[in-house]
């Protein structure tokens, strides 16, 4: 792995997870491959029935073909897909203070729909608030919409990935 892994912004637990999810990707595109293999196997006789499977485990090997790409992406380095340019880093942890008071810790994560770690201590970098949050400095008080209308949030601390 790279000094500039992606894979050092996650916890062992996302980490463990995100490598037994490409193995057994692995092993699902050797069965849907198989599967693709005997179904043009038969390419002579092919009926409409097994044209659409053709095309449905094509399309769903390229499916599989694309997370597996994606997870390597996001476990041997370089910035994945979902990270936005300009804001917070993957990585990123921020102390904010909302209204009433309360202090809340959270960490930004870039790919929250595939690590299902992520708890309610997490922030999305492309979320309203993780935009709002982007280049703003502790003691800044930072406006952002939610579906209830706006929003302020205080940054108390914000600590970088290495």
């Amino acid at each position: 792995m790279s000094k500039h892994s992606r894979a050092a912004t996650l916890t062992p637990d996302e980490l463990a997870l995100l490598e037994a999810e490409l193995e057994e990707l692995k092993r699902r595109r050797e069965r849907v491959a198989a599967d693709l293999d005997s179904i043009r196997d038969t390419v002579g006789d092919l009926v409409d029935a097994d044209a659409a499977d053709q095309i449905g485990l094509a399309d769903e090997l390229t499916a599989i073909d694309d997370r597996i790409a994606e997870l390597n992406w996001h476990l041997h380095g370089g910035r994945p897909e979902s990270e936005v340019p300009g804001a917070l880093p993957d990585g990123t942890e921020v102390t904010l203070r909302f209204p009433d008071e309360e202090l809340v810790h959270l960490r930004v994560v870039a790919i929250v729909g595939d690590v299902p770690v992520v708890d309610e201590h997490t922030l999305a970098p492309d979320s309203p608030m993780g935009l709002a949050l982007a280049g703003h400095r502790p003691g800044d008080v930072v406006t952002f919409e939610t579906p209830q209308g706006p929003q302020q949030v205080e940054l108390v601390a914000v600590r970088y990935p290495d």
